[in-house]
């Protein structure tokens, strides 16, 4: 099956999509990739990229990468960001029909998380080209706008929900991460074109490797204190906040340290708290590749999976969650909904409520409690529970199966 990918996000940045894309190739796919100009999370470009002009290259030998020119995401805010999300759509209009002119696609998947609107370009193109077009659903809009506090205009947000019902009018294959995005989704859309597709991992990215080894100091503290570690982005929508708090309540439990792995909007915030609270038993680690990341993870007495209390984050599976799960070690489930559900039946974890750093805090020094013996066993159960769900070889074979019957249907429908 030969891809077209449109995705504001790809490697260097910290997103499975890459991943799945060499799978895909490597089981016999052709995919072609069109994103912009890596800046995520940090909102700078990164080394080796510009801002203006076309940029290609060849990621790995498996996949042709075209760039676009983008506004990068500078220090966040709601007027960067939709400056950032504007960019790409006006970008994408522009130079994305010229750059795969005259190449045949049998599909146009869109990896969408936040913002839906990167999809508007790939719709022009399935018209350019009438091809199948499916939207990898990451995040809810509108209802993550308003929760994350993007938009707070109640008209604006229904304005648009409009937005929402009109892409996914033109979409063919809704393919939703979380099993609790159906209801939320067929809100505005055809409840037929909604497909249950989880997000995935690469067992091999969990395997640790000494090639580009920690810092001593950070190494000498994972080595040396039981670690609740939370790797990812330091944004909103993770509640920071409650992290802070927590560690303030784990003052009095010297052996435990929370370790925040990342950057984001959040990170300056959280520098300063820990600077004025004296949080010592706080660890602002920074951000490191993700070749790096199971070195840490191997480290880790437990691993942290954190959001808000909104309902809407109640629905949404962290992409986080599969590599943790994937990296065998116990996980503290701080959210409500369809996260902790799986952290609690694969029997992988523990779970207490989204924005209770008293019940956060409880949790990290029970897990520190128990002996290695049972922290071990739960990141046991949370392995096979991965391998069984979310493998990404298994994973981008069904998505090929998927997407064949989905054209299939299309095609005797008439559509």
């Amino acid at each position: 099956m030969q891809f077209l990918l449109v995705t504001q996000y790809y490697w260097p940045e910290p997103f499975l999509i890459h991943s799945l894309v060499e799978h895909l190739v490597k089981q016999g796919n052709g995919v072609t990739v069109l994103t912009g100009k890596p800046n995520y999370p940090d909102g700078n470009v990164f080394p080796g990229y510009q801002q203006q002009g076309l940029q290609e290259e060849d990621y790995k030998g498996l996949a042709r990468v075209a760039r676009v020119p983008l506004r990068p995401r500078n220090g966040g805010g709601g007027k960067n960001l939709l400056l950032n999300y504007l960019s790409f759509i006006t970008s994408g209009l522009r130079y994305f029909p010229g750059l795969v002119k005259g190449q045949h696609f049998d599909v146009i998947l869109v990896f969408a998380p936040s913002p839906i609107t990167s999809a508007i370009p790939a719709i022009w193109l399935k018209w350019l080209k009438g091809t199948h077009l499916a939207i990898w659903v990451q995040d809810l809009w509108p209802e993550s706008l308003g929760a994350t506090g993007f938009v707070r205009s109640p008209l604006l947000r229904r304005v648009v929900g409009w937005l929402v019902r009109g892409i996914y009018a033109c979409t063919d294959t809704l393919l939703i991460q979380s099993r609790a995005f159906h209801e939320p989704v067929a809100r505005y859309a055809n409840r037929e074109k909604i497909v249950y597709y989880p997000n995935a991992f690469a067992l091999s990215g969990t395997e640790s490797s000494d090639a580009d080894p920690l810092p001593p100091e950070l190494a000498e503290v994972l080595d040396n204190s039981f670690c609740a570690v939370f790797a990812g982005n330091l944004g909103t929508a993770q509640s920071i906040e409650t992290l802070v708090k927590a560690a303030v309540h784990l003052q009095k439990h010297p052996q435990c340290k929370l370790v925040l792995v990342g950057s984001g909007c959040m990170l300056d915030w959280a520098k300063a708290r820990k600077a004025e609270l004296g949080l010592d038993n706080l660890i602002l680690a920074g951000r490191y590749p993700m070749s790096m990341m199971p070195q840490i993870f191997a480290r880790a007495g437990a691993l942290i999976v954190n959001l808000r209390g909104d309902e809407i984050f109640s629905y949404t599976v962290p992409s986080k969650l599969q590599a943790y799960l994937a990296a065998g070690r116990p996980i503290i489930a701080a959210l409500n909904g369809e996260g902790a559900r799986i952290v609690l039946e694969a029997g992988a974890g523990t779970a207490c409520p989204a924005e209770d750093a008293v019940a956060m805090a409880h949790s990290i020094q029970s897990m520190a409690e128990l002996t290695p013996g049972e922290r071990d066993r739960m990141g046991a159960a949370g392995k096979d529970y991965f391998l069984q769900h979310f493998e990404i070889t298994a994973q981008a074979k069904r998505l090929v199966d998927i997407l064949d019957r989905r054209m299939a249907n299309n095609q005797r429908s008439g559509n």
